[in-house]
């Protein structure tokens, strides 16, 4: 059965918005949570495939969370990092789909929480690599490894630890900010306090800066800049700096505000976005930077931030710490004079698809 979609072209847009919340905060969020101690009430959650395969993981792992998509909340009762039972050797399975955030930050959570888990998911997530993650983990003590013959540093990914020792590791920048990300989550469950290095250049800066802050609003102490060294206070150590249940609201997604700002550029109208300033801890509000300098005014407010449209011309720009809205520019391109030139995306090749070859065929 063949399915069409009718769009009629818009003249100008004029509206406002409030986009559901971010996907990146949220699987931040329930990760804290989850190994914090106490009720945590999250606000703003949104309801996507990367978000349900987190939320279905942890459940199946005998973890308490009440999830309301009408209203967009989420109930966790932390476990406080105890999980499976470390004298069971019968691995438990988890399957992830083809979220990128949940295999990265569930293998680190995990192998700091101890116990044997198998994570495995699509076959495009069997070619995504997370190799540097791993040898990261190794460093600090947790025995995890890849389970895939063809390709040695992709999933699926098996964990029979008996937690995290800590200390100090490498982690390789290059490929994702979700190794980086992923092992700073699970660190405060570290026996000793964690150091983490960063090799090559880090792409994706904001999303580290915006996991310190998720990290320290449940608790925990992270010190130090996103290229590292940064350094995690384990709670084992330091009780009074280990996760603990909050209320905690999340802010709406900037990568998908970025759509709405390009229609306003495009058409020469005004894109109006509730819930998200300067100050927001997404990266992708940057953006609207970009916009400006194809022309665009941007106007930001304590509460929202808003684009007007205006004769746009080609630029020449790094995305690398906003890649996720290279495909919205792309869009935004077509309507400029002259070239638009992105650099700094080549992270973009191993993502969910291939975002550079794909954006470049459609």
């Amino acid at each position: 059965m063949t399915r069409a979609v009718r769009i009629s072209p818009c003249q100008i847009v004029d509206s406002e918005i409030r986009p559901p919340g971010s996907k990146s905060i949220t699987n931040r969020a329930i990760v804290c949570a989850v190994l914090a101690e106490g009720t945590s009430h999250l606000s703003g959650v949104l309801d996507s495939e990367d978000t349900q395969v987190m939320i279905a993981a942890w459940q199946r792992l005998g973890v308490t969370l009440e999830h309301d998509i009408t209203a967009g909340t989420l109930w966790i009762e932390g476990c406080g990092g105890r999980l499976a039972d470390p004298q069971s050797t019968t691995p438990i399975a988890l399957t992830i789909g083809n979220s990128g955030t949940t295999i990265r930050f569930l293998t680190a959570a995990l192998a700091a929480c101890g116990g044997h888990y198998l994570l495995d998911g699509v076959e495009r997530m069997r070619q995504r690599p997370i190799g540097d993650l791993l040898s990261a983990l190794r460093q600090l003590g947790c025995q995890v490894e890849s389970r895939n013959v063809e390709r040695p540093d992709c999933p699926p990914v098996g964990i029979e630890s008996s937690g995290m020792t800590g200390g100090s590791a490498t982690v390789a920048g290059n490929i994702s900010s979700q190794y980086l990300s992923g092992i700073m989550m699970a660190a405060p469950l570290a026996e000793q306090d964690v150091v983490l290095n960063v090799e090559g250049v880090l792409v994706s800066v904001p999303y580290v800066e915006m996991t310190s802050a998720v990290m320290r609003e449940f608790g925990a102490e992270v010190t130090g800049p996103p290229q590292g060294p940064l350094k995690i206070a384990s709670c084992k150590r330091w009780p009074n700096k280990k996760y603990r249940g909050c209320n905690y609201a999340i802010e709406p997604d900037a990568s998908a505000a970025s759509y709405f700002w390009g229609a306003a550029a495009i058409t020469g109208g005004v894109g109006r976005v509730v819930g998200l300033n300067r100050s927001s801890l997404q990266g992708d509000v940057r953006f609207c930077e970009v916009l400006q300098q194809m022309g665009c005014q941007v106007q930001y407010d304590d509460t929202s931030i808003s684009v007007r449209g205006g004769k746009l011309a080609g630029v020449d720009v790094d995305m690398a710490h906003i890649s996720d809205t290279v495909q919205t520019l792309a869009a935004v391109a077509l309507f400029a004079a002259g070239p638009t030139t992105v650099r700094g995306v080549a992270h973009n090749r191993v993502k969910e698809t291939d975002r550079i070859s794909d954006l470049a065929c459609e």
